[in-house]
């Protein structure tokens, strides 16, 4: 299984390539110019593996949430690589991701609310729990909200220590945060979701055949204006 995973959709610009369950990946921290360093990753990795790009499983993307031009980058990178090589994709969902890194950071953790920073005074937000063979599983819809408007799945009310939450919403909204510590989460603020987890969860999804054409790497935004936002 030969797998290269590309993820563009927050500040965590980012590149792996999966080969029969060894990772190789390059990441770097961008206020912007994801457009120019993406492409030059994924040729230093295809070149550092001795891997051609016909050569490969499946092409995979983080398609968002996240920046609105992020997202449609990877979604188009990702759709000229495949058809160009003749190869299927596979798209996963950024808060997987981040919730997934945390999994595999944190052995004691079993669920995560992954929160990130939508911008125009919302969140996006999705609740997992570790499932088969350790990987992320969504136990609730992802949702795009106001902060105050963010929700725990109503079996994770109680709280637990196997709790925790993670991404750049709970660093811009402090009492998001707060409210999690205070059922006795572990709060992960600074972490970003990138392309190593991506190439993971990639692997188990082809390998269940969960492939799709080309044509089918399509950007999630979750939030139907993204130039306008919400009234006040």
């Amino acid at each position: 299984m030969k797998i290269l995973a590309l993820d563009t959709a927050t500040e965590n610009c980012s590149a792996a390539l999966f080969i029969n369950g060894t990772l190789l990946a390059r990441e770097e921290l961008l206020s912007r110019g994801h457009a120019e360093r993406i492409l030059p990753m994924i040729q230093e990795l295809l070149a550092e593996s001795g891997v051609a790009l016909r050569e490969l499983s499946a092409v995979a993307f983080g398609r968002g949430p996240g920046a609105f031009t992020g997202v449609r980058l990877a979604a188009s990178i990702t759709q000229g690589l495949a058809f160009g090589a003749a190869l299927p994709v596979v798209p996963v969902s950024d808060l997987q991701a981040l919730a997934q890194r945390v999994l595999d950071e944190h052995a004691r953790i079993t669920r995560v609310l992954s929160c990130t920073d939508a911008r125009m005074r919302e969140v996006y937000f999705g609740a997992f729990e570790r499932g088969a063979a350790g990987i992320a599983r969504a136990v609730t819809e992802e949702r795009v909200s106001a902060p105050a408007e963010l929700l725990l799945p109503e079996a994770w009310l109680a709280g637990a220590p196997e709790l925790a939450g993670a991404g750049s919403g709970f660093a811009a909204y402090p009492e998001l945060k707060a409210r999690l510590a205070s059922r006795g989460a572990q709060v992960i603020a600074q972490l970003w979701p990138r392309a190593r987890e991506i190439a993971c969860i990639a692997a188990a999804e082809a390998a269940a055949g969960h492939l799709r054409a080309p044509g089918e790497a399509i950007p999630v935004y979750l939030r139907d204006d993204v130039a306008r936002a919400p009234q006040a």
